[in-house]
């Protein structure tokens, strides 16, 4: 049996599985917010670049869907398989409070904070608040991930009854 396995994820293993799934839907949002982008533009009267009120619509437009498509991803990969494609190559499992994949419930609760990036629709700011809130949440994760030297749990999973475990 493999080191670890049925202990709580450390920070580290959970930390790259984050990062391979963020690697992962940072692409596909390119190419869907790109799509989105162009057919706003090739629509616009607004200048030779179409820049003009279509590029409000892109931003609220963009927010929305870049939110939806992460909760999406985490919530339903988390609640149907107990994984992302990260935590599978990480070798990482969540649990819900059953000892099974979190319900549906428990997955949004747990992934709630991805959705910050909604707050892209506000205008000119948006996306820096978006970025601060998620970086924060981030870090709180993290500090809480490291301070729970038994359970490794982060707000997020305790706000959700949810913990990460290794498996092999």
């Amino acid at each position: 049996m493999a080191s670890g396995v049925g202990q709580p994820g450390n920070l580290t293993d959970r930390f790259l599985a984050k990062l391979i799934d963020f690697v992962i839907l940072v692409v596909v949002n390119m190419i869907l917010v790109s799509f989105l982008i162009v057919g706003v533009l090739m629509n616009s009267s607004g200048g030779m670049y179409g820049l003009g009120g279509g590029s409000f619509l892109v931003g609220v437009v963009s927010s929305v869907l870049i939110a939806a498509i992460y909760l999406g991803y985490f919530a339903f990969m988390e609640s149907s398989r107990g994984q992302t494609i990260g935590k599978m190559a990480m070798k990482l499992q969540t649990r819900g409070q059953g000892g099974g994949n979190p319900t549906m419930e428990e997955a949004l609760k747990r992934n709630a904070w991805v959705g910050l990036s909604v707050l892209g629709i506000i205008p000119l700011v948006g996306g820096i608040v978006a970025g601060l809130a998620q970086l924060a949440a981030m870090i709180l994760i993290a500090v809480g991930i490291n301070g729970d030297a038994v359970g490794r749990r982060g707000w997020h999973d305790q706000f959700a009854g949810t913990q990460v475990i290794k498996i092999g």
